[in-house]
């Protein structure tokens, strides 16, 4: 919760304790004001809710962005290690034609055979998942990892806020007396609530940004 929403809901705090003090002369309003204190109470219990919710999913995100990157990173060693042997390949496949010796030759046509099925096997190695194919597939995976908990804390973040503008609201209805201000936060803690279950569920069905 910001500083300034905090300030806010504790000068109202202290509204309700002055009235509660005094409530001789004014009951109907101290009664007004423990119920928005409610509203309050309940606003700020779901605005941790959201802002833990938002805290993990953005760690989420982090951690899922450093794993595509550094997949992609291995991708591309491997596919500059692929190309290299495959080149050395050729050449010596051009120089096998070329020779008179058959021993050399034969020499050459062995070496050429490991160079591709090295060349092969950083192309594709399901076993380790570590071939440049497979290297891909899962920075893919990290990649959609990564937005799909990018999605979700942008939920939560809008609810976050909804639910701040809320308890602010709520509080200056203690301290102004305007019932109208409790009953719009109460609707802003709805709308809170609501993009908090779409982060949660179906955080793709919404786009924010």
């Amino acid at each position: 919760m910001s500083h300034g929403v905090h300030a806010v809901q504790h000068e109202a705090e202290h509204k309700i304790e002055h009235d509660t003090k005094h409530a001789g002369h004014a009951q109907g309003h101290g009664v007004n004001n423990k119920r928005i204190a409610l509203v309050i109470a309940v606003l700020a219990l779901i605005l941790a809710f959201a802002e833990t919710l938002g805290k993990s999913a953005q760690t989420t995100a982090i951690s899922a962005n450093v794993e595509a990157s550094n997949l992609w990173a291995f991708f591309q060693a491997k596919t500059v290690r692929r190309t290299i042997v495959e080149t050395a390949a050729q050449e010596l496949a051009v120089q096998s034609a070329a020779a008179a010796n058959d021993e050399i030759k034969a020499a050459m046509t062995k070496q050429i055979d490991d160079l591709r099925k090295a060349g092969a096997r950083y192309r594709s190695e399901p076993e380790t998942r570590e071939g440049s194919q497979e290297l891909a597939e899962r920075a893919k995976e990290a990649e959609h990892k990564r937005d799909h908990a990018m999605a979700k804390y942008h939920h939560f973040e809008v609810a976050a806020a909804a639910l701040q503008i809320g308890i602010v609201l709520a509080s200056a209805a203690v301290i102004t007396g305007m019932i109208a201000l409790a009953w719009i936060a109460g609707g802003l803690g709805i709308v809170g609530l609501a993009f908090i279950a779409i982060g949660v569920l179906a955080p793709e069905a919404v786009h924010l940004f």
